[in-house]
């Protein structure tokens, strides 16, 4: 994975091959932040990264001085992973959490700024995510979340939904207070 921009710009991590995850690509992540740069000082902003696995997307979060990446996964390599490379650049507002994602946003009431989510394809409870991020109030005023999923996953009937954008087979769904 490569850090596009911010104080780690440039810099390409190789992650363990053994860790269960499908890192958004980089051309993805590229638009994605072109996106949200416009609408966001992340100097400023409080981030969820959910599902983070290799934290590809937390990272990049931190490079470009978020306050605060709250980077949340089950997956004790990923934690590890991830702990390694906050502590290797010294990326103090990354915080990691071993958890389940769902119980996570049943539980915490924390409203963040950016919400990023990147589940398995595979997870039949994707369309879940807006809902209780949405019933539990965990968007900031003016506050954005994205959740990445296959391109076939149709998301645009859940409480907040704003628009789809689609880079090869996946799409990111962006969704506003509800």
């Amino acid at each position: 994975m490569r850090i596009i921009s911010g104080k780690l710009r440039g810099i390409h991590m190789l992650a363990p091959a053994n860790l269960p995850v499908r890192p958004t690509t980089d051309q993805a992540k590229e638009s994605l932040f072109n996106i949200l740069q416009n609408q966001f000082d992340f100097e400023d902003c409080e981030i969820l990264d959910l599902f983070s696995g290799t934290g590809s997307v937390s990272i990049e979060f931190a490079s470009r001085n978020a306050s605060l990446v709250q980077s949340i996964d089950k997956h004790p390599g990923c934690i590890k992973w991830l702990e390694a490379v906050k502590n290797k650049y010294n990326l103090v507002q990354i915080q990691t959490l071993k958890a389940d994602v769902f119980k996570y946003l049943e539980i915490y009431k924390k409203p963040y700024d950016i919400i990023f989510a990147d589940p398995p394809y595979d997870l039949p409870t994707i369309p879940l995510i807006p809902k209780l991020v949405a019933e539990n109030k965990l968007l900031k005023k003016d506050g954005v979340l994205i959740v990445e999923h296959p391109k076939f996953l149709k998301l645009h009937n859940l409480p907040g939904y704003t628009e789809t954008r689609t880079y090869g087979n996946s799409a990111f769904s962006f969704f506003s207070e509800a």
